[in-house]
């Protein structure tokens, strides 16, 4: 395997963790965005009082989002293993 080869999977492998991680990521950016909003019009500075419903949220996404993530794992892993020749000889 030379430097190319371990230069193009680990740019595939980023891609995907991008793209995996992405609908968490903005997801918890927009409620802690409202949540920080409601803090400073209602002068609530309780920590507490962002963190758990970030997390809350967060943990709905990948509920919802489970079957796609699954699914997008699943598919990279199986071009991974098909191609693996290509990357062993």
């Amino acid at each position: 395997m030379n430097p190319d080869m371990v230069a193009e999977l680990l740019r595939q492998m980023m891609r995907e963790a991008v793209i995996l991680a992405g609908p968490l990521l903005i997801f918890a950016t927009v409620v802690s965005f409202v949540l920080s909003l409601v803090q400073t019009l209602t002068s609530l500075q309780d920590q507490s009082l962002t963190s758990v419903p970030r997390l809350l949220a967060v943990a709905m996404v990948l509920l919802v989002g489970m079957p796609w993530f699954l699914n997008r794992m699943a598919t990279y892993t199986r071009l991974l293993f098909i191609d693996l020749h290509r990357y062993l000889g």
